[in-house]
This record gives structure tokens, sequence and C-alpha cells, in this order.
């Protein structure tokens, strides 16, 4: 499927590298841990909240730019997709 194909792939330095379990740890963590029920609308890297971060350099790959926490530029691409689900109808 060429899962990797936006990623880097092998290129990615080996430090950046993770095992299958460690990509799927904090989507795990997210799906059963009662330590972070109602933690909707937050972002989580490495099994923790990632900190906000006020713009993305090229090199940097940790953090969320606070434009994907905007509550409007959500609802912006929610009715977007709407409208692209619209015209398969």
């Amino acid at each position: 499927m060429n899962l990797q194909r936006h990623t880097g792939g092998l290129r990615t330095p080996g430090h950046l590298r993770k095992t299958p379990e460690e990509g799927a740890a904090t989507s795990v963590l997210l799906a059963v841990s009662p330590l972070v029920k109602g933690a909707n609308g937050r972002y989580f890297e490495n099994c923790v909240e990632a900190p906000v971060v006020p713009g993305r350099p090229q090199s940097v790959l940790e953090g969320v730019a606070a434009y994907a926490l905007d509550a409007a530029n959500a609802q912006k691409l929610w009715e977007m997709g709407l409208g692209l689900l619209g015209k398969f109808e």
C-alpha cells in the first residue's frame, strides 16, 4: 500500500523511526486509557499531549501548530468535506 510514501520511508533518520508497537502506542492510549478520558480536540504525540508551536520550521516534526486547533478552521474543513461528499451522491 506504500504507507510511507509521505514520511521519508527508510530515509527517515534512525532516531525518528518507530516499531509498530511504538507507532500504535499513542492511539491505543487514547482509545483505552481512563487517564485521557474527555481529551477531545487535543493533539497527542509519543503518549503525551503535544505542545502548541507558533510556527512549523521544516526541520521540526514535533508539536501542533495553533491553526490546527482553531475551532473555526475545523468547522470550515468539516463543511468543505461535506460539500465534497455531496458531489458523489
